[in-house]
């Protein structure tokens, strides 16, 4: 089977696991405290709405970016609850509260919330750091570009600091093994341990790349806008975040399907470069629980597609 024809498959890595999604259900695997592995199974609510949107370019992004966080916050929920408890010890897990906060909007919710949280302040944090250099770069030329350079170096400085606790350390990795599944699927290549640790850790539609992305593109959309007064700046850079996303998405979809042609593969290149620090290589034991999730989820596509046969026939 083709690239071409090949189901796309998406993931994240997860506290000690690894997230696959498919076309009807998203799959969570963790290695648990006595070494055994744990599933979590969701899945995909078909929703009419969302269904229509995702067929249009520019707002599939964003369609995609509520649904990556919401049921990713459900499977990350999964694994910081029982990555390091005992089994034995689940009941533990069922009848601790949940907090109110919880109660009220949802772990699905909390996951979306968190996304726009973190997208504001990275938006507009550079905005004021900016807005300090102005004596010196006052053109709104000079003003994007001064903007443009310190999202940058906020996003890149956050990497780095965040990378060095042990725990997102081995998320990292987790990352690295995912990216290493899926090589090795989309290369037609059996799913071993040896396989996939042979394939890279890179991959051209990782969200590591669509974060950078979403700074590239954003010199060029806030070139259209005004810098000055400040006031008119951050109501325009709160406006702009569903442009800038969208385009982003679709840039980091087009880099994906240049991947394989000369010198137009080199487009993906910077994103490449950001999973440098996003991913780290697994060790054996990591890659081994990515193939089993990602086992478990091509096992449950399959008997989804085989029972929607058998109801069209009959």
């Amino acid at each position: 089977m083709s690239n071409q024809q090949k189901p796309v498959y998406g993931g994240q890595a997860v506290v000690e696991g690894v997230m696959f999604g498919g076309k009807h259900h998203t799959v969570t695997a963790i290695r648990r405290k006595d070494q055994s592995i744990d599933y979590y199974h969701l899945p995909r609510e078909s929703k009419p709405l969302f269904a229509s949107l995702k067929k249009i370019p520019f707002l599939r992004g964003i369609i995609a970016i509520i649904e990556a966080s919401a049921n990713g916050s459900k499977h990350l929920n999964f694994s910081t609850e029982r990555f390091d408890v005992d089994p034995n010890d689940d009941q533990i897990i069922h009848k601790q509260e949940v907090s109110k906060i919880q109660m009220f909007l949802g772990v699905a919710a909390i996951g979306v919330i968190s996304f726009l949280f973190g997208k504001f302040m990275f938006t507009l944090i550079p905005v004021f750091l900016a807005e300090f250099t102005r004596p010196i770069f006052s053109s709104d030329f000079s003003q994007i570009l001064i903007e443009g350079f310190f999202k940058l170096l906020l996003l890149l400085l956050y990497i780095y600091f965040v990378s060095l606790t042990p725990i997102v350390k081995r998320v990292f990795q987790y990352h690295g093994a995912e990216h290493k599944v899926i090589n090795a699927f989309e290369s037609n290549k059996e799913l071993t341990i040896e396989n996939v640790q042979a394939s890279t850790r890179l991959h051209y539609r990782c969200g590591s790349s669509f974060i950078l992305f979403t700074v590239i593109v954003g010199v060029f959309v806030y070139m259209l806008v005004p810098t000055d007064p400040l006031w008119l700046r951050v109501v325009d850079r709160l406006a702009l975040i569903p442009v800038v996303l969208g385009i982003s998405f679709e840039v980091l979809q087009f880099t994906n399907k240049l991947r394989d042609i000369p010198v137009l593969k080199y487009l993906g290149l910077p994103g490449l470069w950001l999973q440098l620090l996003t991913t780290k290589e697994p060790t054996d034991d990591q890659v081994e629980v990515a193939i089993l999730s990602f086992n478990e989820l091509l096992r449950l596509e399959k008997e989804t597609e085989n029972q929607q046969i058998n109801e069209e026939i009959v």
